[in-house]
Order: structure tokens, then C-alpha cells, then sequence
């Protein structure tokens, strides 16, 4: 299947955010970017060649859920687990080795297909659908999705319940912040794998000294004009607008959502927005280039070691916060295999490691005081451990009708020209 061909099976809003995407990111320079352009290029050719497995039909068995089939995890001692690239630990001496992944399977016997197959949710969406919508194995156990997109599959009934004697740990472990999604209330079909927070960030060296710390300063402030840069991800960009606004992510109108579109709108008449990028604004903030911009925090770790001037401020208004789930898709073979791999990265040792690889937010309690032994900078850094000031001033985007996920992602592209 060619790029065009799913491309084309999408509403045109999904669509047009699609193809935005593929031009951006949302992930940190250690973690997606690096991949991400290499990635995309090859996927043009290889997603027919590779990228979708071939679809094998399978029927439940018994009194089991329609979306659910025969589970071969105990004959069949693997699980096959789809990832963003650059997306968990590695080994210092071999980039291809993911020692939590060895962990693993050296104490449950299970070996980890792992595949860096997920650059976008809508792209990875569209791979997959065709597969799940006739009820077809997509090859899968185990795949990463932000929150959105993994509501979008729990409703369409192609997520499996996950069988909550296999995922104790999780059950146990699970920060309370976590634990009651409204697009998953209950974490039935999910949990997280990592949160990601949103925040402004400037050059001290390209603002002079000075602090920028709100999306009104990003808007309104004649020393930033033209050297500003907000996100190409429609929840990140207008939810922390809202907020600008005095309006809360989780419970806004659509009048709110017009109004923070027309307010961005007018920054971007006026010039004072340059443009609405993905994860590629970390090297223009890096140089001088753009003055400030929105970001998110995975980023900024990077970003800083890299260059002092690099800094970031929590707005007074609070910022806007995702997670990226682990989830098992309808007719997975190895459902028990992936539980276990979801339990077992709700450790705290475990999920330290994975926190020091990736330098995104834990969702697991208890993990900091593992993570001073291994990595005590990163303990210390509020971008990956929170302070309790810091965390209650997190607010997270509703969820969407699918009214509204048309309505708001055409007013969305219409504003950043895509």
C-alpha cells in the first residue's frame, strides 16, 4: 500500500493533518528526530514491501471477545511490540541492543520482536486499519499511541481489555494522575508508557536576558515578532492557547476553541508567529534563530545540555500535558506476552532505566528514587520528575467527538496553511 493509497481511505481534515505530519514531529531530538527524516523517506517504498504485515484472519474462541483470538502466548514465547524510534533505553556500546528488553526476556523467557515502525499516529493509523477493520491480526502485540489516537481505537472496539491479573505491577505502581483518562476511565485498555508536557521555552542570548513566559508574550510581545514558533499538533498549540485564555483544555466549548483559533490567527497575520513546526524547532531555538517557542519538555533536556541559554518556564496559567500508551490492538496472538511486558516496565528499576534512555515523564510511582541511583541529574530535572507545583498545574486536551475532531482539525490546518 503507497502513501497516497492510505492517504486517501482518511477523512479530509485526518488526511490533511496526516500529511502535515509527516514534515514534523513531536518527539525529542533523542528519541524521534534523528530517525524520523530517514524513516519517512523509506516509507514511501517500504510500506508495501514491509511495513504492514500480512494479515492473517483469526476468530475468537469460546465465550472470548469478538476482538480478541486465540492466544498463543504460551506455546509461542515472543511478542511483537511497535515503538517510535529512538523511544527507549539503549545500550551505550550497541545502539541496536535495549537492555530492558534483555531484562525481559531473561526473566520471563519471552523474546521481544521490537519494531520502530510508529512516526506519526494518523500515518501508523492508516497502516493498520484496514487489517483491524476485517478483523484481521495486524501482526502486532503491543503498540505505543498517544492518548487521542488510542481513545479513537478503544471506541472503534479494535483495543483488547487487558486481563488485569497479568498487569499487577501496573495496577500497583501507576501514578494517581494517571489512573482515570476520560477516553480510557479506568485504564481497561491501557497504560501509560510516558507523559509529555508542553511548555514555552526562549534563547536568553536571542531575547536579551529576557524571560518569556506566557503564550500572550509568544502573541503580543513587538521585541519577538517574527521569532516565534508555536506546534503543528493541534492539541498542544490551541490547548495552551486556551489556557492563555483562561479556559480549561478538558472542559471547553467550541466558541473557546474558535476563539483561541482567531487569537492565533491574528499572530499569524501580523507576523508574529513564523510558523508552526514539529520537533524541528529545536535547532532554530538552539542557534538564535526563533526567539521563543512552545516545546515540549523531552526536547528541552537536550536542547539545554546542549546550550545553556536554552530555557523554559511552567506559564502561570498552567501548561498542557499528553501521555504515549501502551495498548494491545483486536486479535493480537501474544496477548498474556504483551501484559507481560506492560508489567514489567512498571517496575521502578525498570521504568528508571527506561526514564534515564528517554528523558520523558514516568507515569510509574516510586520511580525517582530509583533514578537518583542511576541517573541523579535526571532526578533532579523537573522535566522528567515533576514538582509538586509544576504537576498541579498540568491540564490535559478533552477528548473529541468525531464531530468535532473534523470540525476543529480543518479550522486547525486552515490556520497553519496546510
Amino acid at each position: 500500500m503507497e502513501l497516497h493509497e492510505i492517504a486517501g481511505g482518511l477523512p479530509e481534515p485526518v488526511r490533511k493533518a496526516w500529511e502535515r505530519s509527516l514534515t514534523s514531529g513531536r518527539a525529542a531530538m533523542t528519541r524521534r528526530a534523528l530517525l524520523r527524516a530517514t524513516t519517512l523517506l523509506a516509507g514511501a517504498g517500504s510500506l508495501a514491501a514491509c511495513g504492514i504485515p500480512p494479515a492473517r484472519t483469526v476468530s475468537a474462541t469460546g465465550d472470548a471477545p469478538a476482538n480478541s483470538a486465540k492466544d498463543l502466548s504460551d506455546t509461542e514465547k515472543v511478542v511483537d511490540f511497535s515503538n517510535w524510534p529512538l523511544y527507549i533505553d539503549v545500550d551505550d556500546k550497541n545502539k541496536d541492543k535495549h537492555p530492558s528488553l534483555d531484562e525481559f526476556t531473561a526473566a520471563t523467557g519471552v523474546k521481544v520482536r521490537y519494531n520502530e515502525d510508529i512516526n506519526d499516529n494518523v500515518e501508523f493509523f492508516g497502516k493498520v486499519k484496514p487489517q483491524l477493520a476485517a478483523g484481521q491480526d495486524t501482526g502486532r502485540d503491543l503498540m505505543v499511541l498517544t492518548d487521542w489516537m488510542a481513545g479513537k481505537l478503544i471506541r472503534l472496539g479494535w483495543a483488547q481489555k487487558l486481563e488485569m491479573a497479568n498487569v499487577t505491577n501496573a495496577i500497583t505502581n501507576l501514578e494517581d494522575r494517571f489512573r482515570a483518562p476520560d477516553w480510557d476511565p479506568g485504564r481497561l485498555y491501557s497504560y501509560p508508557w510516558a507523559g509529555i508536557q508542553v511548555v514555552v521555552a526562549y534563547n536568553k542570548k536571542a531575547t536579551k536576558g529576557k524571560v518569556v513566559s506566557s503564550v500572550s508574550q509568544l502573541l503580543d510581545d513587538p521585541d519577538l515578532k517574527g521569532r516565534v514558533t508555536f506546534l503543528s499538533e493541534m492539541r498542544d498549540t490551541v490547548g495552551m492557547t486556551l489556557l492563555d485564555l483562561g479556559k480549561d483544555p478538558a472542559k471547553f466549548t467550541a466558541d473557546d476553541y474558535n476563539a483561541a483559533i482567531a487569537r492565533l490567527q491574528r499572530g499569524v497575520d501580523s507576523k508574529q508567529i513564523r510558523k508552526f513546526t514539529g520537533n524541528d524547532y529545536g535547532q532554530e531555538l538552539s542557534s538564535g534563530d526563533i526567539a521563543a517557542c512552545l516545546a515540549w519538555g523531552g526536547d528541552l533536556i537536550q536542547l539545554k545540555a546542549d546550550n545553556p541559554d536554552i530555557e523554559f518556564v511552567i506559564p502561570d496559567q498552567g501548561y498542557v500535558a499528553s501521555t504515549d500508551n501502551l495498548m494491545i490492538p483486536a486479535k493480537a496472538q501474544h496477548k498474556k506476552n504483551a501484559e507481560l511486558l506492560i508489567n514489567f516496565y512498571y517496575q521502578p528499576k525498570i521504568a528508571a532505566e527506561l526514564t534515564a534512555g528517554i528523558g520523558y515523564v514516568s507515569p510509574v510511582t516510586g520511580v525517582k528514587d530509583e533514578l537518583v541511583k542511576l541517573a541523579p541529574d535526571a532526578a533532579s530535572n523537573p522535566l522528567v520528575i515533576p514538582t509538586p507545583e509544576m504537576a498541579a498545574k498540568v491540564h490535559v486536551f478533552r477528548s473529541l467527538t468525531e464531530a468535532e475532531e473534523s470540525d476543529f482539525e480543518e479550522k486547525f490546518s486552515r490556520l497553519i496553511g496546510a
